[in-house]
């Protein structure tokens, strides 16, 4: 049974379980009718279900939004349920047919955070019969959750390309470091290799042990974020470069680079949990662009480039050694340009 919104029995009708008394707004009924009818009282009842089973029962005609204040269901709402922030938005899992269509006001808040169809503001949708939802963010969310998001963040298939970048030499580094100087040396590093993506136009996707994963093309397609791959890897290099020479007196050797790049499909989003939720890709593009990075250290190069990369970019890249190769996980061959020193690639392209 669904558990009572407000209490009493006063008013209860023959064979019924009465939820319903003078002072609860709700004015709710629950009836066991012959077919097990839920009936409200003014009005009807429309069930509202919430992730892990939760059930309530709300008057046909309220918001969802005002359901979960009046039930005690948390709810984030930075604006107040004025439709304003985007922040009370769940994905409608059952039920969105029923609905009505959201309203100019509505649509131009869930265009600007980039929602896909089964999102709708709880605020301004007023179900008439039963409902699923799932709120998309976590009822203390502030208001840079309802600020604009890309058109991707609800997920899409998008052409973009992927960097992997990773620095050689640390694990052994650190081991005669102390921790003090292991963290100083690391975000030194993931400092060169941020604004070199920075700079460059892509987006840090995340640091991971001595490494990064980024993406570019994101906005302005695989063409422009092969470019930027390119441009970012020789930065990095660069800035690797000077933070060597920089601090060579702590150092036994110098710190090096493998990076790999690809270009192809790969389904993107914003992806976590809570304050963990940011934008990333997922597909065989990530996994290859991955696995190209691994392969700098078989093939003793800075930089291992796919050849839909290059072409993208308009990148000559005859002169450097091609190599054709079956990479993990991956059916059909991959043709690759291995570069000793990203350097060289500097100016190239058409």
């Amino acid at each position: 049974m669904v558990g009572a919104i407000g209490g009493g029995d006063e008013g209860a009708e023959p064979g019924g379980e009465c939820l319903y008394h003078p002072g609860n707004r709700w004015g709710l009924v629950r009836i066991r009718s012959p077919v097990g009818a839920c009936v409200g009282r003014p009005g009807g009842a429309v069930r509202v279900i919430y992730p892990g089973g939760r059930e309530i029962l709300a008057p046909a005609g309220v918001s969802v939004l005002e359901a979960s204040r009046q039930a005690g269901v948390p709810h984030a709402s930075v604006c107040g349920g004025r439709g304003r922030c985007s922040t009370c938005r769940v994905r409608v899992l059952k039920g969105i047919e029923g609905l009505e269509a959201a309203s100019p006001a509505e649509q131009g808040v869930l265009d600007r955070i980039g929602a896909p169809p089964n999102v709708r503001l709880a605020c301004q949708i007023r179900p008439a019969e039963e409902i699923s939802i799932y709120p998309v963010l976590s009822p203390e969310a502030q208001a840079g959750a309802g600020a604009d998001q890309p058109g991707y963040s609800g997920g899409q298939d998008r052409e973009i390309t992927v960097l992997f970048a990773d620095i050689r030499g640390f694990t052994t580094f650190s081991e005669k470091k102390l921790p003090y100087d292991v963290v100083f040396f690391l975000n030194h590093c993931f400092e060169v290799m941020g604004d070199a993506i920075d700079g460059a136009g892509g987006t840090v996707n995340q640091f991971t042990g001595d490494g990064v994963m980024a993406l570019f093309g994101m906005g302005g397609g695989s063409e422009e974020g092969s470019r930027q791959a390119l441009a970012a890897a020789g930065a990095m290099a660069e800035g690797l470069r000077e933070m060597n020479e920089s601090l060579a007196e702590e150092m036994e050797a110098p710190l090096r680079i493998g990076i790999g790049i690809h270009t192809g499909p790969a389904v993107v989003g914003r992806m976590g949990r809570g304050e963990a939720l940011y934008p990333t890709a997922v597909g065989d593009t990530v996994n290859t662009a991955s696995r190209l990075q691994d392969l700098t250290k078989e093939y003793s190069c800075q930089l291992i480039v796919s050849a839909q990369a290059t072409e993208s970019a308009g990148f000559d890249a005859t002169g450097f050694p091609r190599h054709e190769l079956t990479v993990r996980n991956r059916t059909e061959p991959i043709v690759i340009r291995a570069i000793g020193d990203v350097r060289d690639i500097q100016g190239g392209g058409s």
